[in-house]
């Protein structure tokens, strides 16, 4: 037994640290390196890419952190998705000048917002976006939240498309060679909870369900990264 057949949730440390804690800085600079090994943003632009019909005016992305992993995919798709406006939620303020101007480079726009995403879903009830992307966030929430979070964001958008932890035997070894990079302590133990608590087989699209969504794909990719597309129940892909 690998202990990996349920998910399991833990704190992590970084949610616990103020934003310009030296550790979380050193973390989230971890973080961004981490997302460049696990081809992160070439998965997700690949998605995008194949899910999202026709170039979108408006994408939603929750879990924002720093904005480095879309700025990332942004590079990918600005060349033929030109004029997006990314909305960016977190519930700590990251979003530097430097960001924006990285974006505006690029043609699209990002508006931030500090909030909790439960919080801000529900008082946004009739916000509409073209997508809705999430980047290593959904792993952060029991399977009852997740259906809750679900629920709130069905309505809101045609796709939802995740990149996540893969819960797996490899993935968890693989933590243990963070140090190689340099990785802190925090990282090291956050990326260890990330894969306790990622996802596996359909476990995502059997949430989705039952928030009353209709699931589109969902897989391994690569070594490390499971993905999730879910549709409005209306949707016919």
């Amino acid at each position: 037994m690998s202990g990996l057949e349920h998910r399991k949730l833990a704190p992590e440390i970084l949610d616990g640290l103020a934003a310009d804690d030296p550790r979380a800085l050193a973390a989230r600079r971890d973080l961004r390196r981490i997302n460049a090994l696990m081809f992160q943003a070439k998965i997700m632009a690949s998605l995008l890419g194949k899910f999202v019909p026709k170039p979108p005016r408006r994408i939603l992305e929750i879990g924002a952190g720093d904005g480095s992993f879309m700025l990332a995919v942004a590079r990918r798709m600005a060349g033929h998705w030109p004029g997006v406006e990314l909305i960016m939620l977190d519930r700590v303020d990251l979003i530097t000048a430097q960001l924006r101007d990285d974006f505006d480079r690029l043609g699209w726009t990002v508006e931030g917002i500090t909030a909790d995403v439960f919080d801000w879903a529900t008082k946004n009830e009739g916000a509409q976006f073209d997508a809705i992307t999430v980047n290593l966030f959904l792993h952060h929430f029991d399977d009852a939240e997740l259906v809750r979070l679900f629920a709130l964001m069905v309505p809101k958008a045609p796709l939802l498309l995740a990149t996540e932890p893969l819960r797996a035997k490899l993935a968890l070894a693989a933590t243990r060679l963070l140090p190689a990079i340099g990785a802190n302590d925090v990282t090291r133990n956050d990326a260890a909870q990330s894969v306790r608590g990622g996802f596996r087989g359909s476990e995502l699209s059997g949430l989705w369900l039952a928030a009353k969504g209709k699931p589109v794909e969902e897989r391994r990719a690569g070594l490390f990264s499971h993905i999730f597309v879910g549709a409005s129940a209306g949707d016919d892909l």
